[in-house]
């Protein structure tokens, strides 16, 4: 009698787990990325005595630093006021150097930032990150910290677990398009 009641019982709860996801609010939807090209400011005169180029700035978004460069052919990512987010990447990968085309074995996370002027709060799954498949694909199914409630501002970056600087940029979905 007691193990039919325990299987009743992990029945429903299977059940139960799929309808309480499904009630999950909805706040922020990504479909397609920007790869990220670390510089963004190319104009500027070499100083001739160092070779360096002082006007030189980096493609600094929202206070976190570029990789790169990287390419990156799909993104889509959803992100619930409860903090849960899934990300699905395909083809992160080097696009310059003599690894190009390759994931230098990396591992990646998420960072939502919702602040459009400082200070920027970063929202991030677990920092330790997902590794890249070879074919740069990877799958994120974690909880933002902390979570977001609402975003005002939204900016999903992909990051590197290694050294946190931004491999991709999440094209936010227009939430008044009729798909």
């Amino acid at each position: 009698m007691f193990k039919k009641a325990a299987a009743v019982l992990a029945a429903v709860a299977g059940i139960a787990a799929p309808i309480n996801a499904q009630e999950r609010t909805l706040l922020v939807r990504f479909d397609g990325a920007i790869a990220v090209h670390p510089v963004a400011n190319v104009a500027g005169v070499m100083n001739p005595s160092d070779g360096t180029f002082p006007d030189l700035k980096l493609n600094v978004v929202r206070g976190v630093n570029p990789a790169g460069p990287w390419r990156i052919a799909a993104l889509k990512a959803n992100i619930y006021t409860d903090g849960r987010i899934v990300v699905s990447g395909r083809g992160l990968l080097l696009a310059a150097g003599n690894s190009i085309g390759q994931n230098a074995n990396q591992s990646v996370f998420a960072t939502l930032i919702c602040d459009a002027a400082i200070p920027f709060i970063e929202r991030s799954t677990s920092p330790s990150g997902v590794p890249l498949e070879p074919n740069g694909d990877f799958r994120i199914d974690d909880v933002l910290n902390p979570a977001p409630g609402d975003c005002a501002s939204p900016v999903l970056l992909i990051r590197a677990a290694s050294n946190r600087t931004w491999f991709a940029a999440g094209i936010r979905e227009n939430p008044d398009d009729d798909r």
